[in-house]
């Protein structure tokens, strides 16, 4: 017999992503019955319940957000009545306003859309983003200074403000009034402002609760236009900027969001906005089927939609279309750029002067997408030689290294989250003093309370569950590190620690095709809180897998139905370490069309793969020594599992002697009469996989 390990001819690889999956529990009669009450498919109807919907009335408010009743902006912010007097008298008396952005999508989105519409309602306006580099996130004394020196009376801070305590003070005390609109968390002491607008601080029944800082930005906005009487021509323009914010900085897409973002999402192909027409351009996005556009009446507290309501349409953008073009194009100005580029692109009338801000964008982008790819295999060359064998004790990441760019680790740690699992907090060197860094995290760690619980070894800092950033003196990186394993140790458990995937629904390959794609529709915009299905399929068969570009594996899956096969191609990005994938495979995955050559097919983007469940078992808890008898193609085998090294090892014998042995998840197996003259064989291949196929079935009907 093949007496040592596999791994120790074959090539080594990286496991299969280590995730849990979680899948929805499915209630096939409470589907029918709600499918039977709205005129919906069983599939539809069981993706809704996995989103909290049982009722045909919470049903129709979702799938027709227009008729969402949405009580007036003044009725839950409080300070939005003192917010509009003080621009309303800021305009009527010439008063210089003087707006604190943002570098990041939403912050950049905001400022621009406050820009323009004050400009429009006859504001003396201007505008001021922080250094990302020099000085960090959020308004701060010099910008303070600096506005006052130039004869400004009223300051809006948009997407900040929050926890800018002493620089908000600062401003009081020269004696210029600030409005705060932002969406963070809030701290436990709220700057002095004259008005604060922040979704945390009303009811959480709102539906403006979820709002981003581009979304307090909009009702301001339109508010103010209303109260002026000032709407036409402003609401599209703004509502694109909305909708481009909302999106990029992945604000639920629920509520008010849900409903403008659809409204937006038809509005923006035809937006006469040059910037939106100049990013839809260079970003290569194309809008589908036709566009019938409504009006610009938007009220922000109508009872009913009103009749030049955008009519839903095919000819819309998607969020994936913000999400994955235009969005990262915006972001990688704030990130390592310039904002003004963006401010200049997204108030700019001038069509040529938008399509130049735009390829500058696009060019940044192409920079930032380098640097990511560099930092991030750097990060994980020194996490698994630093970190990776504590990762389950500490159960939270902290990486610090030298010469990182700032404005892209944000992007690394979420890389770094999606494979080990656990939340990271990830930082570089401003100078030998001093560290500045980004968090992003798990569903069940909350970052800023994580931070809040360090908060006397940080500088400033600021986020909320998902993500945040934060400064600290280089000195203090030790006793961080210990004090977050310790609050990480607190809320997590070792079950935590894997990549959490959320699954709606089994599907098998033959029921996946154009009408059930356009069903999905009915779920669209989708986003955070209002997640992409996800389906899975079991044991399907990987028939064709390459690297395509920066190591994405582009594959083709077979599933045998009835003597039948189906076949459907999938894209798995950015999973060049887990080339080559098993023959046999659980697929977790969403759909997306594929336009090529004038046809449209349907794709499968894999997010999840795993064992089949039969192979898990058998590999966890394998019958070692055991074996059995099988006959296949006419032919008598032997077949067992037998410990080798520290795993279980299948082997398959024929009645001359040859061993067919493999591992769980390698695709390279050994075949021969023993391990000297032993050859590496792709068992991926047919003749390979449907013998270990049939010898699986032997040793489950036997055990």
């Amino acid at each position: 017999m093949l007496d040592q390990p596999v791994s120790e001819l074959s090539k080594p690889r990286r496991r299969l992503p280590d995730q849990r999956w979680q899948i929805y529990p499915q209630k096939p009669e409470f589907a029918q019955n709600l499918a039977a009450l709205t005129n919906l498919s069983p599939i539809i109807s069981q993706l809704l319940i996995n989103r909290g919907m049982e009722t045909p009335e919470q049903v129709q408010a979702f799938l027709d957000p227009e008729s969402l009743v949405l009580p007036s902006p003044l009725e839950d912010f409080p300070d939005l009545a003192i917010s509009l007097e003080l621009l309303e008298n800021a305009i009527a008396s010439q008063t210089k306003i003087a707006i604190c952005g943002d570098y990041d999508a939403d912050g950049m989105t905001s400022t621009a859309l406050l820009l323009r519409s004050l400009r429009t309602l006859g504001a003396q306006v201007d505008y001021a983003i922080p250094s990302r580099m020099h000085e960090g996130y959020g308004i701060n004394k010099r910008i303070v200074e600096e506005f006052h020196s130039e004869g400004v009376g009223l300051i809006l801070t948009v997407d900040n403000g929050i926890s800018a305590f002493e620089p908000v003070a600062r401003a009081r005390e020269l004696g210029l009034a600030v409005i705060i609109t932002d969406h963070h968390d809030i701290p436990q002491k709220l700057p002095p402002a004259n008005a604060i607008l922040n979704p945390k601080l009303i009811a959480e029944s709102s539906p403006y609760r979820g709002v981003a800082g581009v979304g307090v930005a909009y009702i301001l906005a339109v508010s103010l236009a209303q109260q002026l009487g000032q709407t036409k021509g402003l609401i599209q323009p703004m509502l694109a900027l909305f909708t481009l914010g909302t999106i990029a900085d992945l604000a639920p897409l629920t509520g008010v969001n849900r409903r403008w973002v659809k409204r937006g999402l038809q509005h923006l192909p035809k937006s006469n906005l040059a910037g939106i027409q100049a990013l839809i351009q260079v970003g290569g996005v194309q809008a589908r089927g036709d566009e019938k556009a409504g009006g610009d009446k938007e009220k922000l507290q109508s009872p009913v939609p009103s009749p030049q309501s955008p009519v839903p349409s095919p000819k819309s953008l998607k969020p994936e279309d913000i999400g994955f073009r235009l969005g990262p194009r915006i972001n990688a100005i704030g990130r390592i750029g310039n904002p003004q580029t963006v401010i200049e692109l997204l108030t700019t009338d001038d069509m040529g002067v938008a399509l130049e801000r735009a390829m500058q964008c696009e060019q940044v982008n192409a920079s930032r997408q380098e640097m990511c790819q560099q930092i991030e295999q750097e990060a994980i060359a020194y996490v698994e030689a630093e970190f990776v064998t504590s990762l389950q004790q500490d159960r939270v990441l902290i990486v610090v290294q030298p010469n990182w760019h700032h404005g892209v680790i944000g992007i690394v740690a979420s890389r770094l989250v999606e494979r080990y699992g656990v939340p990271v907090f990830i930082g570089t060197y401003e100078d030998e003093e001093h560290i500045r860094g980004s968090a992003r995290s798990i569903p069940e760690f909350h970052v800023f309370e994580a931070l809040e619980y360090c908060h006397d070894l940080l500088g400033k800092f600021g986020g909320h569950k998902a993500a945040g950033g934060f400064s600290l003196p280089a000195e203090n990186l030790q006793v961080l590190r210990s004090r977050l394993i310790e609050f990480a140790n607190q809320c997590l458990e070792p079950q935590h620690l894997k990549p959490l995937l959320k699954i709606d629904a089994e599907v098998n390959l033959n029921h996946l095709n154009q009408q059930l794609y356009q069903q999905l529709n009915a779920l669209h915009p989708c986003g955070m809180d209002n997640p992409d299905p996800v389906f899975w399929t079991p044991n399907v068969q990987v028939v064709e897998q390459k690297i395509v570009g920066k190591g994405h594996i582009k594959l083709t899956i077979a599933q045998t139905i009835d003597n039948q096969e189906y076949r459907i191609k999938a894209i798995a990005w950015r999973w060049g370490d887990y080339f080559r994938l098993p023959p046999r495979v659980d697929v977790a995955y969403k759909l997306r069309e594929n336009y090529f050559n004038g046809n449209t097919t349907i794709e499968l983007e894999l997010i999840g793969v795993r064992l089949p469940i039969q192979l898990q078992q058998f590999f966890a808890s394998p019958p070692i020594q055991s074996s059995t008898n099988f006959e296949y193609n006419q032919r008598q085998y032997t077949c067992g599992f037998y410990q080798n090294g520290i795993e279980a090892e299948l082997r398959i014998k024929n009645s001359e002697g040859k061993v067919l042995a493999m591992q769980p998840g390698h695709i390279i197996g050994l075949l021969g009469t023993n391990r000297q003259n032993a050859k590496e064989v792709d068992i991926s291949q047919p003749q390979y996989d449907n013998i270990i196929q049939a010898a699986l079935q032997a040793l489950s009907v036997r055990s």
